[in-house]
């Protein structure tokens, strides 16, 4: 794929592409004759996939039509089905979440383009922010979605791993630890699922890029749905609060600070919020119980990123350090997994 700057769609961009995207175009009363019309804006943030706006003019002239085009990175189906991940996005179209898809090519897709602000990581911090994301999760996780409701985190990072082992050296695997990681993983297992425990349908990937906000209503939109899938609840609050200690639009995006981790007052707004969401005030126990569930799930959360680096590293061609990405989150790892489970 040959989309790589501000301009016009080159004449390199797969014909399907060309074809889909006129078709579109033409759905919408728009008459397009040169691929020169279609001017492309490459988006930032996005670490699996490649995102670009795509505008072309109206027949009125004077204003602009516009679409999200995703083209799918390299060595992502080791990741996830795109096939489920695509009845996962148009059944959450059906749903009323989200964009619509708006037409398919080999290497990606068309998306309707969402006239709202891509949240920053500055904005996670701001709590009124966070009470709508909050909710927005909420309402997320209830959501009715077809197939077994299986949680999908175990069996997931077992695959993962054993993808991780395929494609490091020898050095490589002894440097992560990855002989070790199975015993880690059964251990989580566990340890975190004692006791009764909420599953819903989770985002997995709940960083400030995958949310949007319309200024004008506050209304949230969650978008990118390829690691959604049905998991303790618990586990997608530890997934957002972890990426609180991220930024992905600085000079070294894969860099982590979690100096800036959410503190334990800051992560109680955020699960009172998500579960006065529900319209039952909830008790204090409650909260504590899944502030507490969701702690421990930090652990899980730095093994599953972790391993995507590794696998990342090397079957993604997207500038970005996945290397040294995932080296800190099994720092983090080893770091909290004493605290959180007793030596």
């Amino acid at each position: 794929m040959a989309i790589k700057k501000n301009g016009f769609i080159p004449s390199s961009a797969p014909e399907e592409l060309k074809k889909v995207l006129k078709a579109v175009a033409s759905e919408w009363g728009d008459m397009i004759q040169d691929m020169e019309e279609f001017h492309v804006i490459p988006l930032k943030g996005a670490m699996t996939n490649e995102v670009f706006q795509i505008n072309w003019p109206t027949k009125h002239g004077d204003l602009h039509q516009k679409v999200l085009v995703r083209i799918y990175g390299e060595g992502v189906e080791v990741f996830f089905n795109r096939d489920d991940e695509i009845r996962t996005f148009e059944c959450m179209s059906k749903h009323g979440q989200g964009p619509r898809l708006l037409g398919r090519f080999p290497d990606g897709r068309i998306e309707e383009f969402i006239h709202a602000r891509t949240l920053s990581a500055a904005d996670l911090r701001d709590p009124e922010t966070s009470a709508l994301v909050a909710a927005k999760l909420r309402e997320f996780h209830n959501l009715d979605m077809p197939g077994p409701k299986d949680v999908l985190l175990w069996e997931r990072l077992r695959t993962w791993l054993i993808q991780a082992k395929k494609l490091c050296s020898p050095e490589a695997s002894k440097e992560f630890g990855l002989d070790t990681l199975g015993g880690e993983i059964s251990l989580l297992e566990k340890e975190l699922t004692q006791g009764s425990q909420e599953i819903g349908f989770c985002h997995n990937d709940l960083q400030y890029g995958n949310i949007m906000m319309d200024e004008e209503t506050k209304a949230i939109t969650l978008i990118d749905y390829e690691y959604a899938s049905f998991n303790p609840v618990a586990y997608d609050l530890a997934n957002h609060f972890c990426e609180m200690a991220a930024n992905y639009h600085t000079e070294t995006p894969h860099i982590l600070d979690y100096k800036i981790y959410p503190d334990m007052e800051e992560r109680r707004r955020f699960i009172s919020a998500y579960l006065t969401s529900s319209g039952n005030e909830p008790s204090d126990a409650e909260v504590e119980q899944l502030l507490n569930d969701a702690e421990k799930y930090t652990l899980a959360n730095h093994l599953f990123w972790g391993l995507w680096g590794i696998i990342s590293g090397h079957v993604n061609k997207i500038d970005f350090d996945y290397m040294e990405y995932a080296r800190q989150r099994f720092q983090q790892y080893w770091l909290r997994k004493p605290l959180l489970l007793g030596s």
